[in-house]
């Protein structure tokens, strides 16, 4: 969470003139209901149901630099689907950075009405393995712009040994 998940991934799809897709959008224009809305009805549960299912048709898209929600990787399913369909790049934010990046944000149902720090710290530590678990690529964010880590994604992704083949 604030990592800039969204940000990267928009400048590394105009970089590779590819089509941007953010999961979470997808998943706000299926329902017809923002994050926070689906979080409060069916709760987190409802909403990761409804996220495997939008990565599961996602990842079988072409041409596309997806950014998903920082949560995606609690599900094995997503990990398995992100892992064998793409790229995945993860991108390092310290804590610090994160709750910097999110302090004004009140769309992020995990936060809200909760200790920052301690949620984002709570989160890191159950998601961290995962993301490099799943990552064929991890960039760390600190001292970076979107548009550098966007150029190093596309480094690696001409690298011969690049498991995305470029």
């Amino acid at each position: 969470m604030g990592a800039g998940k969204s940000t990267v991934g928009r400048a590394l799809a105009r970089m590779l003139a590819l089509d941007f897709v953010d999961c979470d959008t997808e998943i706000e224009q299926r329902t017809g209901a923002d994050i926070p809305w689906i979080f409060e009805i069916e709760g987190e549960e409802g909403f990761r149901d409804r996220e495997v299912r939008a990565i599961d048709d996602l990842t079988q898209q072409e041409a596309i630099v997806l950014a998903t929600g920082g949560g995606a990787v609690i599900r094995s399913e997503n990990r398995e689907r992100l892992s064998h369909r793409g790229f995945v790049v993860y991108l390092e934010a310290t804590l610090k950075e994160q709750v910097r990046r999110t302090g004004r944000d009140n769309k992020r149902p995990l936060l809200a009405g909760q200790d920052r720090r301690a949620v984002l710290a709570d989160l890191m530590q159950v998601r961290e393995p995962l993301y490099r678990q799943v990552a064929d690529l991890c960039l760390p964010t600190v001292g970076c712009n979107a548009h550098q880590l966007a150029e190093r994604i596309v480094t690696a992704l001409r690298e011969p040994s690049s498991p995305a083949g470029a």
